[in-house]
């Protein structure tokens, strides 16, 4: 096993993250909402779209295909991490899911509206893809970085995230307002799709050589590989109900990642559909959320080293919950620029934050992170689901995606409520500084 704390190592670990960050802001944030919503304009079609015989609110059908993709995701993660365990060949499976994004991405090149049905297949393999590299990638982090470095290794691994999917994200902004070799915002949409696919895969090779594969664990597994996964999770379950600062985390991550993941996978949809945003506007947003986001996670990493992680998660998730009111109640430009600005502020922040929380409150030195590691992003997959599951509903029952982010409210303040009757805990416990 290598030593912890190696820059190489760290630094090779973060460039995953910006290599796939990339289709986090290109295809979920930006370019792809916006050409999505474009090509099903209401002005057109009607804002209806027909999936396999099913009619559905365009918006609505980008919200349940993603769902669906993250169920998937949480289907699969607990056999796959299993045998990553079992085999100690978890980078294998980084592989995988990093080639069948990459390819995905690249496949969002031909989407026009009469390939809508298999396009939005290739858009669902490839958030399976982005989603399903990153659980074998977090469960990295307690193997190469100490307990007292993991707040800025994971807050490392963002910042990393965030600067080259702003660089990416400036080539295609080029593309798509310049319009060279007599391209148009259309062709240029998609090139940024095929541009995303190379760029994620490129990047990739770094960790890939560099990150060592993993630990057998084989001795631990007294299952077959395909049930184990699920044994392994009801195993780490049976762990956790023996944690109780862990076991009364997890519920508060679960309900407040049901609100900040869907915000971050809606936000361009929201701002095209209820406020009209051409693209230039949206990717003017967007690298607005990047660009303050790199601050926001060097930020609360430093306040949780004084405050503690829990209390200023807390602080995070009330500001969650103002810019879901806010939301409701944006009508201009003017007003969601600035609601951007403040999410960027906490996004990056809140997800280093759960992450590098989780990985200090579980078991430190153990062979089988992976599985630690497939409970967690199990939880955050399912949170995922639910979130822009009800979002969607919401949306199609209503036609307003206003009234969709007044459910996420709800979900922040459930996750706040808990996460202050942890903070009582864990000064109980005397370990306030987790």
């Amino acid at each position: 096993m290598q030593p912890k704390n190696n820059k190489r190592t760290i630094r090779a670990w973060a460039f995953f993250d910006w290599a796939n960050s990339a289709y986090n802001l290109v295809i979920t944030s930006t370019i792809f909402p916006a050409y999505y919503v474009a090509i099903t304009d209401p002005k057109k079609i009607g804002g209806m779209v027909t999936f396999f015989g099913h009619k559905f609110v365009n918006t609505a059908l980008q919200d349940y295909v993603l769902a669906a993709a993250y169920m998937v995701v949480a289907l699969l993660l607990p056999i796959l991490t299993s045998i990553a365990d079992y085999r100690g060949n978890k980078k294998i499976f980084m592989q995988f899911f990093t080639w069948m994004g990459a390819i995905s991405c690249g496949m969002l090149y031909f989407f026009n509206i009469d390939t809508l049905e298999q396009s939005m297949i290739f858009f669902g393999l490839a958030a399976i893809g982005y989603s399903g590299g990153f659980v074998f990638y977090n469960s990295y982090l307690p193997e190469i970085a100490s307990l007292d470095m993991q707040d800025k290794v994971s807050a490392k691994g963002f910042t990393y995230g965030y600067i080259g999917s702003v660089i990416l994200q400036l080539i295609c902004f080029f593309f798509v307002l310049v319009t060279p070799f007599g391209m148009t915002q259309g062709s240029a949409s998609k090139l940024s799709f095929l541009l995303v696919g190379i760029w994620w895969i490129g990047f990739a090779f770094i960790p890939f050589i560099i990150l060592p594969k993993g630990s057998p664990n084989a001795k631990t597994h007294t299952h077959d590989i395909l049930r184990g996964g699920f044994i392994e999770l009801g195993k780490v379950w049976r762990q956790v109900k023996n944690m109780p600062i862990l076991k009364r985390y997890l519920p508060a991550f679960f309900f407040y990642s049901m609100g900040v993941q869907t915000i971050m996978l809606v936000a361009a949809s929201f701002a095209a559909k209820e406020l009209g945003m051409d693209k230039t506007q949206l990717i003017t947003t967007i690298l607005i959320i990047q660009i303050v986001a790199i601050g926001g996670a060097t930020l609360m990493s430093r306040l949780s080293d004084k405050h503690g992680n829990i209390k200023v998660l807390a602080w995070v998730v009330a500001i969650w919950i103002l810019v879901c009111i806010g939301a409701y109640f944006t009508t201009t430009n003017i007003e969601f620029f600035i609601l951007a600005g403040v999410v960027g502020l906490v996004m990056g922040g809140i997800q280093s934050l759960s992450r590098s929380t989780y990985s200090k409150l579980i078991p430190q030195d153990i062979p089988d992170s992976a599985s630690f590691f497939s409970f967690y992003d199990v939880a955050e997959k399912l949170a995922i689901v639910g979130g822009m599951f009800s979002f969607g509903l919401i949306d199609d029952l209503t036609g307003s995606m206003r009234n969709s982010a007044l459910v996420l409210c709800v979900y922040f303040i459930v996750g706040l409520i808990l996460l202050l009757s942890l903070l009582k805990l864990t000064r109980r416990a005397g370990v306030e500084n987790k």
